[in-house]
């Protein structure tokens, strides 16, 4: 198990709080896991989390609750292995079904003494998700529901459970019988001098042993002849598989009468399960031993669920870097596009060379004795033909921003898809999650805008003219930031056709303003400025991708973290 990272303060605060609170924490932690991704081992790891569940719910939080509860003792096996016939013959009774047509019990059957009756009839305590009637019942009587039934013969404090058969052909039978076996605080296993070397017998001992239940074993139906040799073959096997601690019984094949054997044959078992029930001693070292020996196996249980749940939070971050990378290519994809002139074709080539052919870019540099550049003062309208570059800068802009975003959306939803933790992700979301947002565009133009006034004030606060150029010439702000812009994008690297004499014309234009050096500084805030802004309408179109993973309720790193340290308080708790 892994420590918390502060184990002084965990032990303390532990330490501090009754064993049922740390145990209802843990219940908490256990049952806020959901394994969403497909995984080798998810399947598995979704059983184990629902047996601790129902062994919390079931047996161990009324357990630690409530030490003077009744004893419950399950009677499991095969079909047709004997155990109703068993139940009927320890209360005196036909109170649950036998006969030749399998599986017989149709209701779990629960025998107390009368006075215990109304403790087994409140669902609040063991067994909480099962409903109660009291019986006799009809045989119809089906589903999650317990058939509560009275007998004077049982002592106070213990009650028997005829649990459904192990390999029923009802898959609701075989849950049902899981879960009362881990609500037991004795397993009762009966099995036949036929089939007790079955598999289903010894899955069944397997999961008593590992659970550290207090166990007893009946061998039934022994032959009287070779039925020494079976006896001996049955307890070597049980040594074999560390089970020779558990009390063993053996029951001769014999007459059933009325549903019901011999009252002597099953006087062991009732002596058994009474001296436990009315020896204080004996019962508290029942719990103690029942209870304690489940807390132990949390030790391995729950740290495994942990390590399953730090796989499905591996699988989050893979998808999560799925985007990241499909982003970050389209980032890059941008970076490049507005680097190599690529941008500057069509409308924004044409714009170009109207306003820089016509006149407009030598009156926005004005000599100190003509009109001023209103640099200080309120600005004034634009002409024309500077409206209509920057607009269609702005406009180009925001088309590879939009391209490229469509572009990384359908990149992680081949991604996903390509992987099984993400196909179910994307059930009925590839489609809206394969486009760039409604709101991407709304946001693009926001930001392009207001990179293009950024350039307006970097050429305001930083555009310091070289000394020799500024005694003659001033400029105006806007008209200079679209040659700025227009340099950035790589005006003369394309193989877009320009006008003689004028591919160079951005860049030589502003190192006679600006200097190289000063020049350089402004490019690399500018080009900082535009990544960052752009950087941002991509994380939040990213982030679509991480809600739908929150969404679903996928475990974050956080998750398998909180179930170590519930187990580790439970340790210091107990």
């Amino acid at each position: 198990m892994t420590p918390p990272a502060d184990q002084g303060t965990a032990k303390h605060r532990a330490a501090s709080l009754p064993l049922d609170e740390v145990l209802a924490e843990l219940r908490d932690q256990i049952a806020s896991v959901r394994f969403v991704l497909d995984a080798p081992g998810t399947e598995e790891a979704t059983t184990t989390q629902q047996d601790l569940l129902n062994q919390l719910d079931d047996y161990v939080l009324p357990r630690v609750r409530r030490t003077d509860s009744p004893l419950l003792v399950v009677l499991s096996g095969s079909t047709g292995a004997g155990k109703s016939t068993l139940v009927n013959t320890l209360v005196g009774a036909r109170v649950s079904a036998t006969g030749v047509l399998r599986p017989t019990t149709s209701s779990p059957i629960l025998v107390c003494h009368p006075d215990d009756a109304d403790w087994w009839l409140d669902e609040r305590y063991v067994l909480p998700g099962f409903g109660r009637v009291l019986g006799p019942a009809p045989d119809a009587v089906v589903g999650d529901q317990l058939v509560i039934m009275k007998s004077e013969v049982l002592p106070r404090g213990l009650a028997l459970l005829d649990s459904p058969d192990v390999d029923s052909v009802f898959e609701d039978h075989h849950e049902f019988a899981a879960q009362f076996l881990a609500a037991a605080d004795i397993w009762m296993c009966v099995t036949t001098a036929a089939r007790y070397a079955d598999a289903q017998v010894w899955r069944l001992l397997h999961r008593a042993r590992d659970h550290g239940a207090t166990l007893g074993i009946v061998l039934s139906r022994v032959p009287e002849e070779g039925g020494e040799e079976v006896v001996a073959h049955f307890a070597e096997m049980l040594k074999d598989n560390g089970l020779e601690q558990a009390a063993q019984f053996t029951i001769p094949e014999t007459k059933v009468s009325g549903g019901m054997l011999p009252k002597e044959m099953s006087d062991e078992v009732h002596e058994w399960l009474t001296g436990i029930t009315e020896d204080e001693d004996g019962r508290a070292e029942v719990i103690r031993s029942t209870l304690g020996s489940v807390l132990d196996t949390f030790r391995t249980r729950v740290p495994e669920l942990a390590k399953r749940v730090e796989e499905q939070v591996a699988l989050r971050t893979m998808l999560r870097e799925e985007v990241e990378a499909a982003y970050a290519g389209a980032l890059a994809e941008l970076d490049e596009a507005t680097r190599n002139g690529s941008l500057l074709r069509g409308e924004v080539l044409a714009r170009w060379q109207d306003f820089a052919g016509t006149g407009d870019l030598e009156r926005a540099l004005q000599s100190r004795g003509g009109q001023s550049g209103h640099r200080g003062g309120r600005r004034r309208r634009a002409p024309a033909r500077v409206r209509a570059l920057k607009m269609a800068l702005r406009s180009g802009l925001e088309s590879l921003v939009l391209a490229a975003a469509e572009r990384a959306a359908e990149d992680v939803v081949a991604r996903w898809q390509d992987r099984p933790a993400g196909v179910n992700l994307l059930k009925g979301r590839a489609e809206e999650l394969g486009r760039a947002s409604a709101e991407l565009p709304r946001r693009a133009t926001r930001a392009v805008s207001a990179w293009q006034e950024h350039i307006i004030d970097l050429i305001r606060t930083e555009g310091v003219t070289k000394r020799s150029v500024a005694k003659f010439v001033s400029y105006d702000d806007e008209a200079l930031s679209l040659v700025m812009m227009v340099g950035l994008f790589g005006f003369g690297t394309s193989d877009a056709p320009v006008e003689a004499g004028n591919s160079a014309v951005p860049q030589r234009l502003l190192k006679a303003l600006f200097g190289a050096e000063s020049l350089r500084s402004m490019s690399a805030k500018a080009r900082a400025d535009l990544r960052g802004r752009i950087g941002m309408l991509y994380d939040e179109e990213a982030i679509r991708f991480g809600q739908a993973l929150d969404g679903a309720g996928v475990p974050d790193e956080t998750t398998p973290v909180q179930l170590y340290q519930a187990t580790y308080n439970l340790e210091v708790a107990r």
